[in-house]
């Protein structure tokens, strides 16, 4: 699976798709709030403005004497004041020449004139743009063309500073910033708890999970959600079918061993009744089957076991019982044996598993050592997570390093003077391959042999 697929796990990919899609509904929702403010800004700003071509529009539609003495009054001083930016226009339309009156804010100068710009007005008749003013400033424009009867038609416009709008906009937009900011950390706080809340029955479900692999519960137990439930269901049938096929495993090895070793042990027998040549061969060939049918056998029962769930095996008290016994054996010739392995050192597979490779890597070290044995944990090599090691010692004469890959062969004797049939290293390394383990053989700073096994841990 490329490596992409395995980056986040499922709650950092809930988190981040949560986060992105909040960010973006939150970025949408400011860009459309703040296109619906300015719009609010211009059309109030445009209220404004429209009640002064009202009060231009009364004056031209005064008697001639009253408009020559009160048009353009409008109670505003910025309209007085020179390149104020509030102006206003009045432009006759229907003379030979146009005529036009200006506020004295234009200092004689001329605003643009709406009514020749593709600009369609709106419902009230005014047309609204924005323009660039005498001094080079932005300004809002709002025109109005009116028809006074005789007096002639005209067009009104007043024109603002838009910077009252756009500063308007920009204390809305700080604003909105500060608000977004504070939701959205609200948001990414609210989006981790319900993470956390909602993956919490998977982070359970997972843990009982793992308990069953190590052997410290037989079934995943505890409530979970309705959509979860099954789940834990059809694993504790899972768990189940893998108990009954490792049981039925284990009857039909039990059951092929002693159907193949009771005809051996006849034929031994009256072999060993026998003499002369044939029941010499046929002694010797029946031993040959025998250690080869526990071989084999030995491998199918460490197969079957292998794919158990749960078992979970203390190696302290396995090598303190092994090493007693075979000090007992070689009482003669004065071997001690020792370990320093922690009572926490626990092997992930079967008790019987655990033994079967100790007991022949102990007995090869308590057969050639000639005064110690000792069995300690690897601590010095960089191990997989989830593995040990165990050295096994012995100070006997050792192996060449030519010999050492050769001897843990199936059937590889380098000594035919001690008794054996070649088979305990190759079994050894038979069943730690199948719990994903391996056997290596090294020189021993004790002066012999070293072994060095690794299991999977817990």
């Amino acid at each position: 699976m490329p490596a992409s697929q395995q980056r986040f796990s499922l709650g950092a990919r809930l988190f981040i798709s949560a986060a992105v899609c909040c960010a973006l509904v939150l970025i949408l929702a400011g860009f459309g709030l703040t296109t619906f403010y300015r719009r609010s800004a211009e059309r109030g700003f445009d209220e404004r403005l429209s009640v002064y071509i009202k009060e231009l529009v009364a004056d031209l539609a005064a008697p001639p004497e009253a408009e020559r003495q009160a048009i353009g009054d409008l109670g505003e001083p910025r309209f007085d004041l020179p390149l104020s930016g509030w102006y206003w226009q009045i432009i006759r339309l229907d003379g030979e020449r146009p005529n036009v009156r200006t506020s004295r804010s234009l200092v004689g100068g001329q605003l643009p004139k709406l009514l020749d710009q593709p600009i369609r007005p709106n419902a009230r008749g005014l047309r609204e743009s924005y323009i660039s003013g005498p001094d080079d400033r932005e300004l809002r424009i709002i025109e109005r063309e009116i028809d006074v009867g005789e007096d002639g038609r005209f067009t009104v416009g007043v024109a603002a500073p838009a910077d009252e709008i756009d500063g308007d906009i920009r204390d809305f937009r700080f604003a909105l910033t500060l608000t977004f900011l504070a939701l959205g950390l609200a948001l990414v706080a609210s989006t981790i708890i319900q993470v956390r809340f909602g993956l919490r029955p998977l982070v359970r479900l997972g843990t009982a999970v793992g308990k069953v692999r190590t052997g410290e519960s037989a079934r995943i137990g505890g409530r979970y959600p309705p959509d979860l439930d099954p789940l834990a269901g059809e694993l504790n049938q899972l768990i189940d079918a893998n108990r009954e096929i490792l049981e039925r495993a284990r009857t039909q090895v039990g059951n092929l061993a002693h159907a193949l070793k009771t005809p051996l042990s006849v034929m031994q027998n009256e072999a060993e009744a026998g003499q002369g040549p044939l029941s010499q061969t046929v002694r010797h060939q029946t031993a040959i089957m025998r250690d080869q049918v526990q071989y084999y056998l030995d491998r199918a029962r460490a197969a079957a076991l292998s794919g158990a769930l749960g078992g979970v095996t203390e190696i302290a008290p396995s090598l303190d019982a092994l090493i007693r016994t075979f000090q007992k054996i070689a009482q003669g010739r004065a071997i001690t044996g020792s370990h320093d392995v922690s009572a926490a050192a626990r092997f992930r597979g079967e008790k019987q598993d655990l033994e079967e490779m100790l007991g022949n890597l102990l007995d090869n070290a308590f057969k050639w050592a000639r005064g110690e044995v000792q069995v300690s944990l690897d601590t010095g090599r960089d191990l997989p997570e989830g593995r040990l090691a165990l050295l096994i010692d012995d100070d006997g004469p050792g192996l060449p390093a030519e010999a050492m890959a050769d001897v843990i062969k199936r059937g590889r004797r380098l000594d035919e003077t001690t008794p054996g049939s070649g088979l305990g290293l190759s079994i050894v390394v038979d069943l730690a391959k199948l719990y994903g383990g391996g056997l290596t053989l090294e020189h021993s700073p004790l002066g012999g042999l070293r072994a060095r096994l690794v299991l999977p841990a817990v």
